[in-house]
């Protein structure tokens, strides 16, 4: 195959909320810097996900709302690339599409947020919690089940307002998020993995373009990241495996030990009375493997029946 030539523009399909926006901008920089003489444009849309803010993600038919109107943009030329925080992009993607690039990961871990307290071991029973994901409210059921937990939806600006308006005593949100935006300082405390597993692909910005289009893939490729990518299809294997969508609790986890890929992921029910952990240690020449065995673990630990009573 011959060298492919530098592109001369590039239209970079992306949502229009801040967080989105500063990661799109963010790739554009990178491109930039690459093709000094190319035309980086945004296009920015609104999604589904987007524009359902009254119900949970769950209810609505999952994260994927946040990517089709990009894919569409894929799909009918308008755009060449679009740029996803990797935790919204479906486990499960159909074939037009590819994840070219898989960038350095932020702080993948989730993060308290509050103007009352600097921990959730601070918080009295029935103080309330806000959270946007069945992953973290089974967390919190199992650790603290005298809190109360209650959805939280919206942009991440409109989050921190329902905040600072009193509606929630603390919320749980992405570290990443905050952190890329310059709001690093609303953080109370990073919650550590043993308490808060992580979604598969948190903290990590992927960028996806037509399958059909390979110059595309090289025009992005030093931007991949080799190990976080690793990492990242290790979690997004887990939970493809375990059929894992917003409507299942499930995390996964992977970290780079040694030159070897560590992993963890768990299964629950949404009030955290059940559920399975397992971890699995491996190579890198595989992570799809590895996930797929930390997927059977989890069976083996009882995810099966959890999923079952879930109806998945």
């Amino acid at each position: 195959m011959p060298p492919v030539s530098a592109p001369e523009r590039i239209v970079i399909a992306t949502r229009e909320s801040r967080l989105a926006l500063w990661q799109a901008e963010h790739v554009r920089s990178l491109l930039q810097q690459l093709y000094p003489a190319c035309r980086v444009e945004l296009l920015g849309m609104t999604t589904r996900g987007d524009q359902i803010l009254d119900r949970p993600l769950s209810k609505v038919g999952g994260k994927g709302l946040f990517v089709k109107e990009l894919e569409a943009a894929l799909l009918d030329g308008a755009a060449d690339l679009a740029v996803h925080s990797m935790k919204d992009v479906p486990m499960v993607m159909e074939p037009e599409f590819s994840l070219i690039a898989i960038g350095p990961r932020e702080v993948p871990l989730d993060a308290l947020v509050s103007g009352k307290y600097a921990s959730l071991a601070d918080m009295p029973p029935g103080a309330v919690v806000g959270t946007s994901s069945l992953r973290r409210e089974a967390q919190l059921h199992a650790r603290y089940p005298y809190l109360a937990v209650t959805p939280l939806r919206g942009n991440l600006d409109t989050r921190l307002r329902k905040l600072d308006e009193g509606q929630f005593d603390a919320i749980i949100l992405a570290a990443a998020g905050l952190k890329r935006l310059g709001l690093g300082d609303r953080i109370r405390a990073v919650l550590p993995a043993e308490d808060s597993l992580p979604a598969a692909g948190q903290g990590a910005l992927g960028i996806e373009a037509l399958a059909s289009r390979p110059e595309v893939a090289a025009w992005v490729a030093p931007l991949n990241d080799a190990a976080t990518a690793a990492c990242v299809r290790a979690e997004r294997a887990v939970s493809r495996a375990l059929a894992g969508s917003c409507e299942v609790p499930l995390g996964a986890y992977a970290e780079m030990r040694a030159g070897n890929l560590y992993l963890r992921g768990f299964v629950a029910s949404p009030d955290g009375t059940r559920m399975a952990h397992a971890e699995v240690t491996g190579g890198l020449v595989d992570p799809e493997a590895l996930g797929l065995q930390l997927a059977a673990e989890l069976r083996a630990q009882g995810a099966a029946e959890i999923l079952a009573s879930l109806g998945s």
